[in-house]
């Protein structure tokens, strides 16, 4: 007998040199919306971001680097690869509001049978897909 998994992934750790530059650039440049900024009392802080109007779909958890080994990987997360997926509903005024916004891509815009997509840098150097999905 299995038992029931759960259905939703509520939050993934995104580990950060500082919460207010993360959250400015979540916020500000991804359009993003911040849910929650609670101060832990030892100097830590639980800040949750996630993309705005999503309000049932996976959250950032902003962690800030506390030791060397946590530091070393701020933007390296992935190893270079993209690690993270934005869909988008209207890839054109993202793709523009975001470059107005100061967002690195690192390359142009494509337009592939699954849908349209460029990768940009968060201010760490986290690779993402901005990416409007075939038939979105």
């Amino acid at each position: 007998m299995t038992s029931p998994s759960p259905s939703t992934l509520a939050l993934v750790t995104l580990v950060v040199r500082g919460y207010d530059e993360a959250v400015d650039f979540y916020t500000r440049a991804l359009g993003f919306e911040l849910v929650e900024d609670t101060d832990r009392g030892d100097g830590s802080r639980w800040v949750v971001v996630r993309p705005r109007g999503a309000a049932h779909g996976t959250g950032l958890l902003l962690a800030r680097a506390k030791n060397e080994a946590e530091a070393a990987a701020v933007g390296a997360q992935t190893g270079g690869r993209v690690g993270f997926f934005l869909h988008t509903d209207d890839f054109g005024r993202d793709h523009a509001r975001m470059t107005a916004a100061g967002v690195r891509f690192l390359e142009e815009p494509r337009h592939e049978p699954y849908g349209s997509v460029a990768v940009f840098e968060d201010l760490y150097g986290n690779r993402w897909d901005l990416l409007q999905p075939a038939g979105a």
